[in-house]
């Protein structure tokens, strides 16, 4: 699909987007979208570099996957939207808002992990992330999954927050047997109002939990 997009420089340009991506049959678009290289533009006239965010499905048919892509933009278009979007069968749907998303739960589907598991040890971490410094606002990522060592066994999962300081990155390692003690609860306690407060609709997010603060 054929997009436009404007730069400050007054230049508008066009780029041709795929509106769907299949990461079976193209898997290079999943290590893309890790890196941080996805939808990379570069303006022809000044060379500003941009990362603009389009709506896109994202097929995973090996994980019986489908992501429904928003652009941040349009988070407050999703919680007004009435209906949900039909699934392509046989796949599971899921609405990720954000491309930053998109990679994050890409990876913890790539390694094996429980999202719902993964968004409510996000949870803990923002409120302990709020303790310690209540006037920042900040954004938890799973990075990825690492041994004691660095190898990949499965020690610890890394998290990386944004927003403690400018410009650095803290990196929490949580271990892999309190992943699986919050997995196991969930699956338990499904009603519990942390796990049922991290879905909206098909949308899992942790940011569900702290809607009045992203309104």
């Amino acid at each position: 699909m054929e997009r436009k997009i404007p730069c400050l420089c007054e230049n508008t340009f066009k780029i041709k987007v795929p509106e769907e991506i299949n990461l079976d049959s193209a898997p290079d678009y999943l290590d893309e979208i890790l890196t941080g290289s996805f939808f990379n533009f570069t303006c022809p006239n000044c060379g500003k570099k941009h990362k603009p965010e389009f709506p896109l499905s994202v097929l995973w048919p090996s994980k019986k996957l489908c992501l429904e892509v928003l652009p941040e933009l349009d988070r407050g278009v999703f919680y007004r939207r009435k209906k949900k979007t039909a699934p392509k069968k046989p796949y599971i749907l899921e609405t990720i808002i954000g491309y930053p998303e998109m990679a994050d739960r890409l990876s913890v589907i790539r390694d094996n992990y429980e999202p719902i598991a993964v968004e409510a040890i996000k949870y803990y971490l923002h409120l302990k992330a709020e303790e310690q410094y209540p006037e920042e606002k900040t954004e938890i990522w799973y990075y990825r999954t690492c041994g004691s060592d660095g190898t990949g066994e499965q020690s610890f999962l890394e998290f990386h927050i944004h927003g403690i300081k400018a410009n650095e990155v803290a990196v929490m390692k949580v271990p892999f047997s309190l992943y699986e003690k919050t997995l196991g609860d969930c699956k338990k306690h499904p009603k519990n109002e942390i796990y049922s407060s991290l879905r909206v609709k098909n949308y899992l997010s942790v940011k569900n939990s702290m809607l009045n603060e992203i309104k």
